[in-house]
């Protein structure tokens, strides 16, 4: 194990609080990597008071930290070049790496996505129609472009009509009156081929280079253990591995080279989309914790559903990712809810099961069984902060006594603690770097 490497992970639906972490545990990093997903995926970062709002950048640009996008990833190059546009404009200097071979999503991608969509009726995942699942879908398929295809005009010329003709009589299949003017796409995509070239590399050497020479890493998963393409809800989920299991193939980094994997929990569950939620809150008190955990998507701006944290679930999670410490965020938002419920396991036909289900259809048929604990009481964010400053034994005692719970049926370490958005609203328990 690489002791100067560490990974960060959603261990439920996405929206745990990574990229807070992930700032956070960056400021004694080198480089920060995404290595897979798209700008699906939303993370916000507050740095020295102001507020970044990132769906492809890794989490250590607000810090001037070698960043990297990997190979697993697909990328929109207009949203990257915002994203880019908007550090700079911050006076941020921007130190991407960007991988060679990642895939590129086309406007014909997003329209795909959403007839795609719309064909599968009461099967759709609820995706967010930024195009991720078809790039992901012409990557398997081998017909897909690459970054390394876009900085090389002719190149994209040639593999562009190709895949343009074979899109066009797709989407002619739902909506026969599509038109698109595959010059426009070309002259628009080579001048974004233009403005990345700088950043462009063979990542998967880079990193190894430079974790060899000591150089500290975080992985960065993007969205939650639950939505991966093979370990998670299928098919409310996304197209890729979500989880530490595809580290090593979004990056060209071997697992001996990946160190502790850091599972990231929300203190009471949430997901976007489709698919049961078993421990759902569908009442006033799911929309309480709504607005007080301020659950509405970073992509997409819609509610998020909410509810009890399911500790069954995370067993799952845990085991998959191979996680030894965890760390428990949004605990302010839980403040006034009293009492509070935490699924610890699941019964199927009146019977207890010993894992989690990975079927969906099993699931949507589970039921939870519930352990109850005291609340604890509203505070200022100004209580917040001075009880994240003074640690971990001036928290209310009802919390105390709900995360000993947490980790005594998890059976592992709590490492460290979030009660609000910023660097300093953390306590910390264990250190990695």
């Amino acid at each position: 194990m690489n002791n100067n490497t560490i990974a960060v992970v959603g261990l439920s639906w996405g929206d745990e609080g990574k990229g807070k972490i992930t700032d956070f545990l960056a400021q004694k990093a080198d480089i920060v990597v995404r290595y897979q997903g798209g700008n699906n995926a939303g993370h916000t970062v507050v740095c020295n008071g102001i507020k970044y709002k990132f769906k492809l950048v890794p989490s250590g640009a607000p810090l001037e930290k070698d960043i990297v996008i990997g190979n697993g990833c697909v990328v929109d190059p207009k949203v990257l070049l915002e994203e880019l546009d908007n550090l700079s404009k911050l006076n941020k200097k921007i130190n991407l790496k960007l991988s060679s071979t990642a895939h590129v999503i086309f406007p014909f991608h997003r329209i795909l996505d959403e007839l795609e969509e719309k064909a599968k009726k009461d099967y759709a995942a609820g995706t967010t129609k930024r195009g991720i699942g078809p790039t992901y879908s012409d990557k398997a398929a081998r017909w897909g472009l690459r970054i390394y295809d876009l900085i090389h005009p002719e190149m994209l010329k040639q593999k562009l009509k190709k895949l343009y003709e074979i899109k066009k009589d797709l989407i002619n299949i739902y909506n026969p009156d599509w038109v698109s003017n595959i010059n426009d796409i070309y002259e628009e995509y080579r001048d974004y081929g233009k403005k990345l070239n700088p950043f462009v590399i063979d990542t998967a050497y880079y990193l190894n280079r430079e974790i060899d020479n000591g150089k500290k890493v975080i992985f960065e998963a993007a969205q939650g253990t639950l939505l991966g393409i093979d370990h998670g809800m299928y098919p409310f989920g996304t197209s890729s591995n979500s989880n530490a299991l595809g580290i090593s193939a979004g990056t060209g980094v071997p697992p001996k080279k990946i160190g502790k994997i850091i599972g990231i929990v929300k203190a009471y569950t949430s997901r976007v989309g489709e698919g049961s939620l078993v421990t759902e809150l569908d009442n006033e008190i799911g929309e309480k914790i709504r607005i007080q955990g301020k659950e509405f998507g970073t992509v997409t701006g819609r509610p998020r559903r909410v509810g009890w944290l399911d500790l069954f679930n995370l067993k799952y999670t845990i085991m998959l990712n191979g996680v030894e410490n965890i760390v428990i965020t949004l605990l302010d938002a839980l403040e006034d809810v009293d009492p509070l419920k935490i699924c610890t396991d699941y019964k199927l036909d009146g019977e207890l099961l010993e894992s989690w289900p990975i079927q969906s259809e099993l699931i949507e048929k589970c039921k939870p069984v519930y352990k109850i604990y005291r609340g604890w009481k509203k505070l200022s964010r100004e209580d917040w902060s001075e009880i994240a400053q003074n640690g971990y034994n001036t928290l209310p005692e009802e919390m105390k006594i709900y995360l000993e719970a947490i980790k005594n049926e998890l059976k592992v370490d709590i490492a460290m603690i979030s009660i609000g958005p910023s660097r300093k609203d953390t306590i910390v328990l264990k250190e990695f770097f």
